[in-house]
């Protein structure tokens, strides 16, 4: 499995726009493509606020040659509808990860 890990720091005065917007339309959107299983969005906690406020995506996809298909196809396409919309209003980094191992709580 691969963890496609998207951390994207926003000003404090779009983060309710780009929230409900990314959770009512952006993510929804990356996950229509069919490319991923599952989408998890956290806050950062304890940082520094007046800056902006940071939230991580992490999208869960079987392998690297489906993240490698989701890059070419369609990320240009969803990442310019988010820099048209929040232009010069966020920072943003990807990171790709790679599942080694899972573990889970016993009963």
């Amino acid at each position: 499995m691969i963890i496609y890990s998207v951390t994207v720091k926003v000003m404090s005065e779009i983060q309710v726009d780009w929230y409900n917007w990314m959770k009512e339309v952006h993510i929804p959107d990356v996950m229509e493509t069919g490319m991923f299983k599952e989408c998890k969005m956290s806050k950062i906690l304890e940082e520094d606020e007046s800056q902006g406020v940071t939230y991580n995506m992490q999208y869960l996809c079987e392998s690297y040659s489906v993240l490698m298909d989701y890059q070419e196809k369609f990320a240009p396409r969803l990442q310019d509808e988010h820099n048209k919309r929040y232009d010069g209003k966020y920072v943003a980094f990807r990171t790709l990860l790679k599942v080694k191992e899972e573990f889970k709580q016993l009963a």
